[in-house]
């Protein structure tokens, strides 16, 4: 019998596709997903059937377990972004991707968002040159992002990027040998690192 799937690695089953939550694994043939693609369960093979209730719920469900936010905060920023112009969908994904800990894992420094916030929770990243403690913080163009002087967190960090095969996003400019990160711009909406329809999120939060 094989080894019992974690907590992260049964919610990508749960919903049949990647969500990287587990770092680098998710990269490797490790991955559970790789090997099984469907959820876990006797009867899982077979395919299931949503109705639109379901669809719009995992979607939002899922969005809120890729970023790591509660109820709460997903909700908040909801309501921020219907309160903005343009696309409120849009607007909710863009708003996720600049929070502080996404920031940090898609630079590489953290293998996934859960130890990304950690980093901003010990105090080892700073914002504009000030130690910054708010993993929720949403960056905007021209925000500077580094690494604390602590070479053994240094080092650790520098593992991190080297074990990471995904591409840095081209709206954030990395400097490796300084460890810092300048934020260029916004990211776009085709920029969102997670495949979600954002249209039945809207319309979940929307009842």
């Amino acid at each position: 019998m094989g080894r019992p799937l974690g907590p992260r690695c049964r919610v990508c089953r749960r919903e049949g596709e990647k969500l990287f939550l587990k770092g680098a694994k998710c990269d490797t043939r490790k991955c559970p997903l790789e090997k099984r693609q469907y959820p876990p369960g006797e009867h899982s093979y077979r395919k299931a059937k949503y109705s639109e209730y379901a669809r719009r719920l995992r979607e939002t469900q899922k969005v809120k377990r890729y970023y790591g936010v509660s109820k709460t905060q997903f909700e908040r920023y909801f309501e921020v972004a219907s309160r903005k112009s343009g696309d409120t969908g849009e607007n909710l994904l863009i708003m996720l991707e600049r929070r502080l800990d996404n920031i940090v894992h898609l630079i590489r420094w953290a293998p996934n968002r859960t130890t990304a916030r950690q980093l901003i929770a010990h105090g080892h990243i700073f914002l504009n040159g000030r130690r910054h403690k708010s993993a929720s913080y949403l960056v905007k163009a021209g925000d500077t992002i580094s690494v604390v002087s602590d070479e053994s967190i240094r080092k650790n960090l520098k593992a991190n990027m080297e074990a990471s095969t995904r591409a840095v996003p081209e709206w954030i400019q990395v400097d490796t040998e300084n460890m810092k990160a300048v934020i260029s711009r916004e990211p776009l909406r085709s920029e969102v690192s997670i495949p979600v329809e954002a249209g039945y999120i809207v319309e979940f939060l929307s009842r």
